[in-house]
């Protein structure tokens, strides 16, 4: 294997700013959505009646948080993995073989699994990464496909859970779906003491969800859903979308469909379920209008990012977000961290006693930790530590972790 390949992990000068600028606006806002597993019985990510207080200030911090958050900063983060499988590839056909390319992405991903299970089974069992790091094994041998058939097969994969689950809601009975659409108070009360207690009296929750997850979810649903919308990431780095390379017309005209499309999605919904006044009846048929209603919107949020870093690119803003960006591997695993130290019984214990409004409090207060954080630690050293270790372990050598001499200002210009 060629040692240049092998010692050539992207260096943080030649990264594309607007991609990771993105990819921070995308895992900040992951938190808003993964709060409500970090500190709630997960029936109620589906079913916000299901716990605590639904009115006035609580229903208005759930209702923004839906429409504008839920499903479309993970579709974000997903299609930048989809591009970032075509980034890496590249860089490695660049330094070397076909073959020395293949490797190195089934060891990236193979690690990226084992850093999954990990953070799955002694963390959280909401992990992503044992999903991104299966389904890309799966949409890496489709990579040089033209990007319109790219997207098509995206699209084609996306529709499958999606038509599983409206046949499901015109043939079957309501009632099937009742005890995980609306668990019974004991049910709802268990999950609250068990996470209110240590981390050993956790793991049974934890391991029985997280292999749930990852076996018959991932099945019916994540992996249909993940490996579509890496396939239109793929798509879109091709046309030069998420690259910064089309014009401030097209991220302008990009924005205002998607937003507009998407919007009158996801309100047709919202409006449907409170129709069925949050019955079983709904249930099925209710999670679809997000589920298509997140895509336009995520594409709304990109060309607007993508705009913002054309009209800004050495901005405040810009920097910042692309050190988070940059950090991402990092700061995902930091937001688990802090999180279940806040809401689980080996840290303060909250799970179940936090309201909705306070639970964005507390989001605000998470990100005023990590992004001054990653600012200050892209002053010193080129990846962080999460990254560098993935790389490392990827490339079986140890790249430079350190900036530099003149580190903080080049370093600095690097993140914006």
């Amino acid at each position: 294997m060629s040692k240049r390949a092998e010692d050539g992990p992207t260096p943080p000068s030649e990264r594309i700013v607007a991609l990771d600028a993105l990819r921070g606006v995308a895992l900040l806002g992951i938190l808003l959505v993964n709060i409500w597993l970090f500190s709630m019985p997960e029936a109620s990510l589906s079913n916000p009646t299901v716990h605590g207080d639904f009115t006035g200030g609580n229903y208005w911090a759930w209702f923004g948080t839906h429409v504008f958050a839920q499903q479309k900063f993970i579709t974000l983060f997903t299609l930048l993995f989809g591009a970032g499988i075509i980034l890496f590839t590249q860089s490695a056909r660049s330094k070397s073989t076909e073959h020395v390319a293949a490797v190195l992405s089934a060891r990236r991903f193979g690690w990226l699994v084992l850093f999954g299970l990990a953070h799955a089974y002694l963390l959280w069992y909401g992990d992503i990464l044992v999903a991104y790091g299966a389904c890309a094994f799966g949409v890496l041998v489709l990579r040089d496909l033209p990007a319109r058939t790219l997207t098509t097969i995206g699209i084609g994969l996306i529709a499958v859970p999606s038509l599983i689950e409206v046949l499901a809601a015109l043939t079957a009975d309501p009632s099937a779906v009742a005890d995980t659409w609306r668990p019974t108070e004991s049910v709802l009360r268990a999950e609250i003491e068990t996470y209110r207690s240590g981390w050993i009296e956790q793991f049974d929750h934890r391991a029985s969800t997280s292999f749930r997850r990852q076996t018959t979810d991932f099945v019916g649903y994540t992996a249909w859903r993940v490996g579509g919308v890496m396939l239109l990431g793929m798509a879109l780095f091709k046309w030069g979308v998420m690259t910064n390379e089309r014009s401030a017309q097209f991220y302008a005209r990009l924005a205002v469909g998607g937003a507009v499309s998407g919007l009158a999605v996801i309100l047709a919904g919202v409006a449907y379920i409170h129709a069925h006044d949050w019955g079983v009846e709904g249930a099925l048929l209710w999670r679809q209008f997000n589920y298509w209603g997140s895509l336009p919107l995520a594409a709304a949020y990109l060309a607007l990012v993508m705009w913002y870093c054309k009209w800004r690119p050495d901005s405040l803003a810009t920097r910042w977000f692309a050190a988070v960006g940059r950090t991402a591997f990092s700061n995902y695993l930091l937001q688990t961290v802090l999180a279940t130290s806040i809401f689980y019984g080996h840290g303060l214990g909250l799970f179940g006693a936090v309201t909705r409004v306070e639970l964005l409090a507390i989001v605000v207060a998470i990100w005023a930790v990590q992004v001054p954080l990653s600012v200050l630690w892209l002053r010193y050293f080129r990846y962080g530590p999460i990254e560098w270790l993935w790389r490392a372990l990827t490339y079986r050598s140890m790249p430079p972790l350190r900036v530099s001499s003149g580190g903080s200002e080049s370093a600095e210009k690097r993140n914006g």
